[in-house]
């Protein structure tokens, strides 16, 4: 039976190897077309990969016993890039912005990076639920789930629609949180936002459920496996 550092790293070893599809496809566009097409998904891709790492460190300073206070601002790294994941979903607007490629080639590279950076996102989400479950129980765990997917969902409106990045909350704070603050005050004043978040909370939702429910499956297998 592997042990969960084992599986840990096979499922970054897996992600590493989707990023590398990714990174793959896009090179490969870039020699049959023009060089950089498409480049910023690189920068979405990276980004991607912070509450991972943010998510990783927060699991093993737990288990090393650190204080949870001292954990607090790996926390929230987590929290603010979290977005950054599953927002390579909707690179998709820019399908067919171009057409120096086969089309069925971009949705290939497209499809690569949003399923890469959705499994990104449920993995750094998964890893903080197993935290919280430690700390405080179950209840706990689900709810920062929850929380955690519409937030992200809200965080891609923010981006896609109004122009901010994470770094924002850092740089210009109070612009950011005066538009997050009249949308939260009068959502129905901008029903685009509710729309979105809505939408992208009910698919990623139903997504990081699939994915649970078949991690929940494969331990149940081993679980069952008999000892020789």
């Amino acid at each position: 039976m592997r042990t969960m550092s084992d599986r840990r790293a096979l499922a970054l070893f897996s992600l590493a190897l989707a990023s590398a599809l990714c990174l793959g496809a896009l090179a490969a566009r870039w020699a049959y077309s023009e060089n950089g097409a498409y480049g910023f998904m690189l920068w979405n891709l990276f980004l991607a990969w912070i509450p991972v790492a943010a998510a990783v460190a927060v699991y093993d300073g737990q288990r090393r016993g650190a204080r949870l206070t001292h954990l607090l601002p790996l926390a929230a790294i987590w929290l603010l890039f979290l977005p950054n994941a599953p927002y390579l979903l909707t690179d998709f607007v820019h399908l067919g912005s171009r057409d120096d490629a086969p089309l069925w080639f971009d949705i290939v590279l497209f499809g690569s990076f949003a399923w890469t950076g959705m499994l990104l996102g449920f993995l750094s989400i998964f890893v903080m639920q197993v935290v919280v479950h430690r700390v405080a129980g179950p209840l706990w765990g689900w709810l920062l789930v929850g929380t955690s997917l519409a937030a992200s969902s809200f965080g891609i409106y923010l981006g896609r629609s109004l122009g901010w990045n994470s770094w924002d909350f850092i740089v210009q704070p109070g612009a950011l949180l005066e538009d997050i603050w009249a949308r939260a005050a009068d959502p129905l004043a901008y029903p685009r936002g509710v729309g979105m978040t809505l939408a992208l909370t009910a698919v990623l939702t139903t997504g990081y459920l699939t994915l649970y429910a078949f991690a929940q499956l494969g331990a149940a297998e081993r679980l069952d496996t008999p000892r020789r």
